[in-house]
């Protein structure tokens, strides 16, 4: 199965080369990665650089440069505009895969009833401290509640059965949204395993978590679809099913509940007030997930 695969970038430097790198050293056997195309939106710093250099190397690298930013969907609308095959993956610039990602990412288009797959984000935090607990613990729930009912994030791959997607702060969401409309299945894949760094601090969290909340709920108004990750009876009940009888444990998840719930409210103010985060802020702190890649 030949795919392409798009990269969005603004202003990674110092993650770029390593993900790329990864992305070319990839173990595929039923999968052809036919081309790589990265997405520079305003950057300014040598991410368009770095990734012209790789393309001097492999000719299947291919690098398109939006001067300004216009939000990443824009930069998806490019890539789909671009991309030549039928099966496409996307991904951050700020993100690492394993070794098979792809190849574990893309067998479920075998079913031709698969229209996307979304693999297992990671987390590369230290869980020694809180913001390295809160991210794991997070995205476990995530984990847990993606085997019930897919939630797709980080890096999914898709049919190309559409030219575009509409502004939004939650690609991944509406592409899921388009896909289950037309009547395929979204499945979610756990031993696709792709690497990220969650936020190291109060205002990298409350401003990722409210963008998120935000464009979900413009999400379920425009195309009426409501992310598994929105109920929250379904969330609650994993928490406590994840319970442990341990006074930080307990203190952390607390915390993490109430910060949450923070973040919500603002994401609700900020849809109430016509804020669309389409162009969203870096959350600095989420940056370069330094890992060994397995």
């Amino acid at each position: 199965m030949k795919i392409s695969l798009g990269i969005f970038a603004y202003n990674e430097e110092k993650n770029v080369a390593k993900l790329l790198g990864a992305v070319l050293g990839q173990k595929l056997n039923k999968v052809e990665l036919e081309e790589i195309i990265v997405v520079a939106s305003g950057c300014t710093d040598k991410t368009v650089e770095i990734s012209r250099g790789f393309s001097a190397k492999d000719g299947r690298v291919r690098v398109l440069v939006q001067e300004k930013r216009e939000g990443k969907f824009s930069a998806i609308n490019l890539f789909l505009k671009t991309a030549k095959n039928e099966i496409l993956a996307i991904e951050s610039a700020d993100t690492l895969p394993s070794e098979d990602v792809l190849e574990r990412l893309i067998k479920p288009f075998e079913d031709s009833l698969v229209g996307m797959a979304g693999a297992r984000p990671m987390p590369t935090n230290n869980e020694s401290g809180f913001w390295g607990f809160a991210s794991h613990f997070l995205w476990e729930l995530h984990h847990q509640l993606s085997l019930a009912e897919p939630k797709m994030g980080e890096l999914v791959a898709f049919r190309k059965i559409f030219d575009k997607i509409p502004p939004t702060a939650v690609d991944e969401a509406v592409i899921e949204a388009i896909i289950s409309s037309a009547g395929f299945k979204v499945v979610y894949v756990p031993d696709a395993i792709v690497y990220n760094k969650g936020p190291e601090s109060l205002f990298d969290f409350l401003k990722q978590r409210r963008r998120i909340f935000c464009g979900h709920l413009a999400l379920r108004k425009q195309l009426g679809h409501k992310v598994s990750t929105m109920d929250w009876q379904k969330i609650f009940a994993l928490i406590f099913k994840n319970l442990k009888p341990s006074i930080r444990f307990l203190a952390f998840v607390s915390l993490i509940v109430l910060l949450e719930a923070l973040a919500r409210f603002l994401g609700w103010l900020d849809y109430c007030l016509g804020r669309n985060h389409y162009i969203w802020q870096n959350i600095e702190s989420a940056k370069n997930p330094a890992v060994v890649i397995k």
